[in-house]
């Protein structure tokens, strides 16, 4: 019943405090002069949007940066040693090796098959259904992707009975495929198969994104490169990439960032064991399992300082697209 009590009250205070915090800042509004109101009232509206963002981001940015140069109990300074850590233990730098592996070819596989499978879908009339089919996965979370494709992958010595779908459809397709533990004993086969799981759920999405870029090429134009004897893979080249090049930017951008702290997949499949280890998987291993806050914070802001920039990049194209519209 208390659980009852709560949600009500944050279902309906939520919205009577902000709309009594609006009212009020409208009235303290009015007791302004007419010309300095202008300036203040965007400040007042973005107020509360701003005190969340320093309370829930700033702060635990500059905290977890202030904690990445203390011990593990996070009592004494330690200096750059727990960044000496980052770029020098074993682990990390399996780590940060399979990072640079998901960032490659997980971005390859989920923008290129997603700005193929818009191309394809846009030539049938079953559009609609074919697209549905390829977002599905999207509306799964990640945790039960990787829950799917661990079954998927499942491995029983020859002899018994192939649980796993891969190694069960080999077998069947191939005589005397033998079965393979395709998440323990292939390295680094491993993550490749761990980034085709995660390809498998992104790729909706970029297909989508593609999908709606591509609705904007005019007709006109395919059609006079088509007049004028151009091959589909030149309208493709010349025509179609440079027009929605913008959007595949974004795209690539938004995959790479991803890929960086790809967590999900590796925690549920592996644990980053057998040598699939990422920076998320290991941040996560640092706080919680070791207790290390110094070396996990440490982790974290390395994986801040290299998504940062690209997160700029991409609010950049974001604005550059704004202005050409």
């Amino acid at each position: 019943m208390d659980r009852l009590v709560q949600a009500a009250l944050v279902v309906v205070g939520v919205p009577a405090i902000t709309a009594g915090y609006l009212v009020l800042a409208e009235r303290a509004l009015g007791l302004l002069p007419y010309s300095r109101r202008p300036a203040v009232r965007p400040w007042l509206w973005l107020g509360p949007g701003l005190v969340l963002l320093l309370v829930f981001l700033v702060y635990p940015s500059l905290n977890t940066l202030y904690l990445s140069f203390l011990d593990a109990s996070s009592s004494r300074p330690v200096g750059f040693a727990n960044f000496v850590f980052v770029f020098t233990d074993g682990t990390m730098l399996v780590a940060l090796r399979n990072n640079v592996l998901w960032v490659v070819i997980f971005t390859a596989l989920t923008v290129a098959f997603g700005l193929l499978i818009a191309l394809l879908a846009d030539r049938v009339p079953y559009e609609s259904a074919a697209k549905a089919v390829v977002f599905l996965p999207m509306g799964i979370s990640f945790v039960a992707a990787g829950v799917i494709w661990r079954f998927m992958y499942d491995f029983r010595p020859l002899g018994f009975p192939q649980t796993g779908t891969l190694n069960a459809l080999l077998m069947t397709l191939i005589p005397n495929f033998q079965p393979q533990a395709w998440l323990i004993d292939n390295v680094p086969w491993n993550n490749v198969a761990l980034i085709a799981a995660a390809a498998w759920v992104w790729t909706g999405f970029c297909m989508v994104v593609l999908s709606a870029a591509l609705k904007g090429v005019p007709t006109e134009l395919l059609e006079a490169a088509r007049v004028d004897g151009a091959s589909e893979l030149q309208v493709l080249r010349h025509v179609i990439v440079p027009m929605i090049g913008s959007t595949i930017a974004v795209v690539t951008t938004t995959m790479i960032i991803f890929a960086l702290k790809a967590f999900d997949i590796v925690y549920v499949m592996t644990n980053g064991n057998f040598e699939t280890e990422v920076i998320a998987n290991r941040m996560y291993k640092e706080m919680f399992n070791v207790r290390d806050f110094g070396r996990a914070s440490a982790i974290a802001v390395v994986l801040l300082a290299a998504i940062v920039p690209i997160m700029l990049f991409n609010i950049r194209r974001f604005r550059q697209q704004e202005e050409i519209r």
